[in-house]
């Protein structure tokens, strides 16, 4: 179905069978290798099999509430505000402990301070070059602390 990478601490990709699409939440910044070139900011794109949901924060930022199938993907990094904008998430890719606890998603992928963030969760966290979801059942049924490097 999908998987999820990252080579910044910054950023997300998610890359599906029809498409690559690079989330920069620093930035603002959807990369999809589109004609139209870079996408800044919030709004709603279909960008081949991936929906993507661009929510505006308080703060100037963007989060993403991205669907892959029936999967969601919240992409946030270090920002905690309009949790509740977000809806359900299956997967959130965060650096924020207080977003964790207000989303309560099944999988974290964490983006800044993992020691931090797995100390503060009593979880342990386990590294993977890329995570790949190939159904929804993949999901873990106890919340999960993943690392990508």
């Amino acid at each position: 179905m999908f998987e999820l990478s990252s080579k910044d601490q910054d950023e997300i990709t998610i890359t599906t069978k029809e498409r690559s699409v690079k989330f920069n939440v620093v930035e603002s910044e959807i990369d999809a290798n589109l004609a139209v070139g870079i996408i800044k900011g919030p709004g709603e794109f279909e960008i081949g099999d991936i929906t993507v949901r661009g929510i505006a924060t308080d703060g100037g930022g963007t989060i993403y509430d991205v669907a892959v199938g029936t999967v969601h993907i919240g992409i946030i990094g270090g920002i905690e505000d309009k949790m509740d904008d977000l809806g359900m998430v299956d997967i959130l890719c965060t650096g924020s402990v207080k977003a964790v606890k207000e989303v309560e998603p099944k999988l974290i992928v964490a983006m800044g301070n993992v020691d931090g963030m797995v100390t503060d969760l009593k979880l342990s966290a386990r590294t993977e070059k890329k995570l790949k979801i190939k159904k929804p059942d993949d999901l873990p049924v106890a919340q999960e602390v993943i690392v990508l490097n």
